[in-house]
């Protein structure tokens, strides 16, 4: 769905009204993302994630390579609203998203400027507010919403033009855990159900464990690109890019030193427990103790 080829981006830095310098945030990155996968785009802030994002929904176009998606040149003019129909975004601050006076209206806004008829906007709406879960609050003030109902109305609003691919742009930054953790679960069972890519761009280590693929960016480039297993076993990797380790994965380094194996990087709370009751079975014996 989405190709990428040598992207390079430049912003023009002024020092004051006679002088500028320019400084390159996306340094000849290439990349592929086939339709229905789910990438994650990790890096510590200043690497680029964001720059990047911005290139996949024609926010931004390339100094020097190309952008495809499904296709289509993101330099084409004539494919300007054919790609960022295929292409929905979501942004750190819902708030700069959000304009309807109640949740209902806010959905419909971008089917009513499409001219679509009004049967099939209600349709629209509602199935997007049941996706995110915000159907009982379809009559609800946005202002009334908390942070993380906000960020699920902006998620609507982009659904609402049903794209192939939905792009997030660190939509969990000021959010608290608990709404972090629901933002994140919607995004899979987007790509679970619906079958839908999804690029989640984060500094969040502990929201990319469940990718099918992490892409890691430092200065501007891609320095690993690989599932989460073999991204979190190179830790002399995410040292260079300043990335903090998952809990879980840094309980299994200390245990490691300890000279107690688990057989590779483990990523899941549940299965980091169901390890440790099967390394204690085998080295105590006592399946009631273990239970215990």
């Amino acid at each position: 769905m989405i190709k990428i080829e040598n992207l390079v981006h430049k912003y023009t830095i002024w020092k004051d009204e006679n002088t500028k310098s320019e400084k390159t945030v996306l340094d000849g990155i290439s990349l592929d993302i086939p339709s229905g996968q789910f990438v994650a785009i990790l890096g510590p802030n200043g690497s680029g994630k964001s720059t990047l994002a911005k290139h996949l929904n024609v926010l931004l176009l390339p100094n020097e390579g190309t952008v495809w998606i499904e296709g289509n040149d993101t330099a084409a003019k004539e494919k300007l609203w054919e790609i960022r129909g295929q292409v929905g975004m979501v942004f750190q601050n819902p708030d700069n998203q959000i304009i309807g006076t109640s949740v209902e209206e806010d959905v419909a806004f971008g089917p009513e400027n499409k001219n679509i008829e009004s049967e099939k906007i209600r349709k629209i709406v509602r199935n997007v507010l049941v996706k995110v879960g915000l159907w009982s609050k379809r009559k609800s003030s946005p202002m009334k919403l908390s942070g993380g109902q906000k960020q699920k109305l902006a998620i609507a609003d982009a659904l609402a033009s049903n794209p192939g691919c939905l792009v997030l742009d660190e939509p969990t930054a000021m959010l608290d855990p608990a709404s972090r953790k629901e933002v994140i679960k919607i995004a899979h069972e987007l790509n679970q159900k619906e079958k839908m890519t999804i690029v989640l761009i984060t500094h969040h280590t502990d929201e990319v464990v469940d990718a099918d693929r992490i892409v890691l960016m430092k200065d501007g480039k891609i320095i690993g690109d690989d599932i989460p297993k073999k991204i979190f076993a190179d830790y002399e990797l995410l040292k260079k890019a300043k990335m903090d380790i998952p809990p879980v994965v840094e309980l299994g380094m200390r245990l490691e030193k300890q000279q107690i194996g688990l057989e590779g990087p483990v990523l899941q709370e549940q299965e980091m427990i169901e390890k440790i009751v099967k390394l204690y079975r085998s080295k105590c014996g006592g399946k009631k103790d273990a239970a215990r």
